[in-house]
């Protein structure tokens, strides 16, 4: 694979060896939770709202708060508790898998900087160490090594950060003989349009976080740490958003910019068999069976592999066609999710089901029936997706559309079968361009004193 270094190489200055000067700097004065403004810690300040104090209102029991009585010393009603949300770092699996989706992400791709594959091997364990650092203490709510600041106001915010390698890390390393099959390339579609320079890559980073500074400091300290390092650099960043916590009256399934439920028929930790569809088993273990994994690959054991596509909406055309017919082309309702065939949001879609007339209720090439586990041999995936939007095209259209991501224990069991099919006869498809396509293999969690991939570069 062609190396790109996207960004030019500038010198590293300065810096503690790795993993200091994390947390606060200990010879300034610490302040105690809860003292007054002036000395407030992040956590105190999200806990007793004054973060939104200082925009000069919250909204309480009792209404109104100006910010002139809250520097009088009046205690604020708290506006939420986003900040708070505080998503372990170490565990069996990696953070970001399971985990809610948040409010914003960053999806970055790296690709290590060329030299002898010993040498790419150490620089990027070294790498992989620092990350795991920086991710275990802003997943905290931690500032970090040489913190920018830029999130010192709030809490955590639901943040993750989760690391994976690509097919061409292992050429790189000298480790082909550890890559695992299921790390193949994907095969072409015919429906790809994709950009090469903003796919694939040697490493893969997914930032997080129900707060948009929160998840900006995060991939600023994921980025730089690589700079820095010397051992990668930046090859592309994808950057999308969901739905804010809080804004709907009640939890929902997220929409799309096509204005669709996008989400219902995804599994639930709960369904029997859940694990066995979104993580590689252990090669001895239950499940061992179905796995494609060698003893080789034992590394991987916990651990899940991501696709990312990038997939442009054609909203223009879309947003044209009349309500009956876009509810026709995905099979379910727009305004609540529920299937065509009747009931609430999650209500089997009834695809046997047939009119008067004994047409099917559901279109042969509707959505959900071609992507369905049913029409497609019990293949699952976790979808986990942001939207995005980067503007407009020369045209005046809207670069906008879907940051796919979904997770399965073998995409040539999940994400293939039913991209082929997909590919061959949805009726979604003409509405859609795929652009941009990777395939990354995320390894388990890190214990305390591990880093992330450590099984695999010390193994």
């Amino acid at each position: 694979m062609a190396r790109r270094n996207r960004r030019p190489a500038a010198p590293a200055p300065a810096t503690a060896p790795s993993g200091a000067g994390r947390g606060t700097d200990p010879a300034a004065p610490q302040q105690p939770a809860g003292t007054p403004t002036g000395g407030v810690s992040r956590r105190a300040l999200l806990a007793t709202g004054g973060g939104a104090a200082a925009l000069g209102l919250v909204v309480g029991t009792g209404g109104a708060l100006t910010g002139a009585r809250a520097v009088a010393g009046e205690r604020p009603t708290p506006l939420s508790a986003v900040g708070e949300a505080v998503v372990p770092f170490h565990g069996r699996h990696q953070p970001g898998i399971t985990t809610p989706a948040q409010a914003h992400g960053h999806l970055l791709g790296f690709d290590l900087v060329p030299a002898p594959a010993a040498d790419a091997r150490r620089a990027a364990g070294a790498l992989l160490r620092r990350w795991t650092e920086l991710a275990a203490a802003l997943m905290a709510g931690e500032p970090g090594e040489r913190d920018t600041g830029v999130a010192l106001d709030a809490g955590p915010s639901g943040l993750t950060v989760t690391i994976g390698f690509g097919h061409s890390f292992f050429d790189a390393t000298g480790l082909v003989e550890r890559r695992p099959r299921a790390l193949r390339p994907l095969p072409d579609f015919s429906a790809d349009a994709l950009d090469r320079e903003r796919s694939d890559g040697d490493l893969w980073v997914a930032v997080g976080a129900d707060d948009a500074l929160v998840a900006f400091h995060a991939l600023r300290a994921v980025q730089r740490a690589a700079d820095e390092s010397g051992a990668a650099r930046l090859r592309w960043q994808h950057s999308g958003f969901n739905r804010a916590p809080g804004a709907t009256a009640s939890p929902m399934t997220a929409r799309n910019l096509m204005g669709q439920v996008d989400g219902t028929n995804n599994p639930r930790e709960a369904d029997e068999g859940f694990a066995g569809h979104v993580f590689v088993p252990d090669p001895d273990g239950p499940g061992a069976e179905r796995s494609t994994a060698r003893a080789e690959e034992a590394w991987m054991a916990g651990g899940s592999y991501v696709v990312m596509r990038r997939i442009r909406m054609l909203l223009d055309q879309w947003e044209q066609e009349p309500l009956a017919e876009q509810e026709a082309v995905i099979g379910r309702r727009k305004a609540d999710g529920a299937p065509l065939t009747g009931g609430e949001e999650t209500t089997p879609v009834d695809l046997d089901a047939r009119t008067a007339e004994g047409a099917p209720v559901i279109a042969a090439n509707a959505h959900v029936r071609v992507s369905a586990p049913e029409s497609n041999d019990g293949a699952t995936m976790l979808r986990r997706p942001f939207s995005y939007h980067d503007g407009f095209r020369d045209d005046g259209a809207p670069d906008a559309g879907l940051l796919f991501l979904c997770w399965q224990a073998d995409p040539y069991r999940a994400f293939v079968p039913v991209q082929r099919k997909l590919d061959r006869g949805d009726a979604l498809s003409p509405f859609l361009r795929h652009e941009a396509s990777a395939l990354f293999a995320v390894p388990p969690g890190a214990a305390k004193g591990e880093y992330v991939g450590q099984g695999l570069l010390q193994g």
